[in-house]
């Protein structure tokens, strides 16, 4: 792939991202719904965590876009690899996929009716559905330096206890 399609594909998801969570810091102040943001604030939801991490990703990817090609395999390269492989995707995959199957199920689960005045569609969507075909395209766009099995799965799993518990 063209590094200038690269370069333009992480800048424009970087930007996206930023966008949206522009858009939900707005939203601070403004009459929230019952229930919503009572502890932990958006720092509980993995949604908006997921947002964070995914406009970290492309941030980084942008700014290794940058880097001269002999560089290529520097750290923050090796970083960002480490960052896609281990987090943003697996975790993007996991919003997106567990946030429509519940909301197959019965939306009053994951986003109940009266979030609909706080939050517009376009907004829901940029959080939960937006996020695949963003991560689709980064996969045909950049091919990347998978770690290992053991160690991926490992980082992850602490990440995802520590959410958990915390």
């Amino acid at each position: 792939m063209t590094s200038t399609l690269k370069s333009v594909y992480h800048l424009t998801s970087f930007s996206w991202y930023v966008l949206i969570v522009k858009s939900l810091a707005d939203k601070d102040g403004e009459e929230l719904p019952p229930g919503i943001f009572v502890y932990g604030g958006p720092w509980k939801y993995l949604t908006f965590l997921n947002l964070l991490l995914q406009m970290s990703f492309f941030g980084l990817a942008a700014v290794t876009d940058l880097q001269p090609e002999e560089k290529s395999q520097s750290t923050l390269h090796r970083c960002k690899d480490l960052l896609f492989a281990v987090f943003a995707f697996p975790v993007g995959m996991f919003v997106v996929l567990l946030f429509w199957t519940i909301f197959a199920y019965d939306r009053e689960l994951v986003y109940p009716a009266n979030i609909d005045t706080f939050f517009p569609p376009w907004i829901n969507h940029a959080m939960h559905t937006f996020v695949l075909p963003i991560l689709l395209g980064e996969v045909l766009v950049q091919p990347h330096i998978y770690p290992p099995t053991k160690h991926a799965l490992a980082a992850l799993g602490l990440v995802g206890l520590s959410y958990l518990f915390w």
